[in-house]
């Protein structure tokens, strides 16, 4: 290519394709060096002349979302984004055989780089607006429609990568997934059984309805603890009995299963000052606010939330109230808890809101004290 540039410039020199490696990657970083430095000295004018074209496009939201996930990693962004511009470089000239090994280990490893930087760029987004924007809709809440929607984006991300890695390395993905599609139709003739109790192996892996180590209930009154989980069976020590059971997993993903331990709930407190006397008409409306800001949130126990007021006094004689405020979350699983964790930690912003609106002055612990209720087999 470069060849073929320089003959049609009126320059025709006969380069060997090692010197013609070393000259793009020496372009190649002098542009990654050059690109750098220009967006280092430039990015505030260029913030500054955008912002009154976005003020007139009414571009200011996507502009703020693009800052406030952007900006804590717009080097490794900038740095990911010219060195694959080097690479594709590299990769549209004739390379030397000692080139080839070490770009094909570079370019891995900036796949591996940016599938990095997406991750923490749609985790960036997912905590700071995908989480308030599902607090802010009327809707109920579904708590493992969001941890399903944040795996398959991760893959997305992954899949993404790995078929521009692919194409730009003229990798045939097309008859790779073709040649897999045959095998795995050929396999399934010769082992059809076998092949069913991996599906459903993957099903419960997917589902993850229990774990090892979890007490389970199934519809013909086995009760058990899980011990392990295979590839074709998982094995239940039998309570009372102390027997061990071993049963298929293709029975297990088609019955109701009853996971007695992650009948669990996290109590979370929170602690309200206010510092002045309350009359019991204050104190109403005051509880009907703090059960409203988290009332749309789901894996919240709202028959059990529980508001009390006690009216205190300082050394001084001076009458205050404290409220305490103790929420009841449910959840099947470690990322669901999390998350409805975090989406309480909204309601907690919420329920300052709605005091502030009603100025009434008040003093809230940072602190959520949180006590798990595990159940006991």
């Amino acid at each position: 290519m470069i060849k073929r540039f320089l003959r049609a410039i009126g320059l025709s020199l006969d380069l060997p394709d090692v010197v013609i490696g070393i000259v793009v990657v020496l372009l190649g970083l002098t542009v990654l060096l050059g690109v750098l430095w220009g967006v280092a000295i430039s990015r505030r004018r260029w913030l500054n002349l955008a912002q009154p074209w976005a003020q007139q496009l009414q571009l200011d939201q996507p502009l703020e979302v693009l800052q406030t996930v952007v900006s804590p990693y717009r080097g490794w962004l900038l740095a990911a984004v010219a060195a694959t511009g080097v690479d594709l470089l590299v990769l549209a000239n004739p390379m030397p055989p000692w080139l080839v090994g070490l770009e094909g280990l570079l370019s891995f490893l900036l796949a591996v780089s940016v599938t990095l930087l997406g991750f923490k760029l749609f985790s960036e987004l997912f905590d700071t607006y995908v989480l308030g924007a599902t607090l802010e809709e009327e809707a109920k809440i579904n708590t493992e429609l969001l941890t399903l929607g944040k795996f398959v984006s991760k893959a997305a991300i992954v899949l993404v990568v790995v078929f521009f890695y692919a194409q730009a390395h003229r990798y045939n993905l097309v008859g790779l997934f073709a040649s897999l599609g045959v095998g795995g139709f050929a396999i399934a003739f010769g082992s059809q059984k076998i092949v069913e109790q991996i599906l459903w192996s993957i099903v419960l892996y997917i589902d993850r309805p229990f774990t090892v180590g979890d007490h389970i209930h199934l519809p013909d009154r086995t009760l058990g603890k899980v011990e392990s989980t295979g590839w074709r069976s998982t094995k239940i020590r039998l309570s009372g009995k102390n027997t061990l059971m071993v049963v298929p997993n293709s029975n297990l993903a088609q019955v109701s299963i009853e996971n007695l331990t992650n009948a669990q709930r996290v109590i979370s407190m929170v602690t309200l000052t206010f510092p002045r006397s309350m009359a019991n008409e204050e104190q109403a409306l005051i509880e009907q606010l703090l059960l409203e800001s988290s009332r749309d949130i789901l894996g919240i126990d709202h028959q059990l939330t529980q508001v009390t007021f006690e009216p205190l006094s300082d050394p001084s004689g001076q009458a205050y109230v404290q409220a305490q405020v103790i929420f009841f979350i449910l959840g099947a699983t470690a990322t669901s808890m999390e998350l409805r964790k975090g989406l309480l930690e909204m309601a907690r912003e919420n329920i300052i809101q709605q005091l502030q609106v009603y100025d009434i002055s008040f003093d809230i612990k940072e602190s959520i004290i949180d006590i798990n209720q595990p159940m006991n087999v």
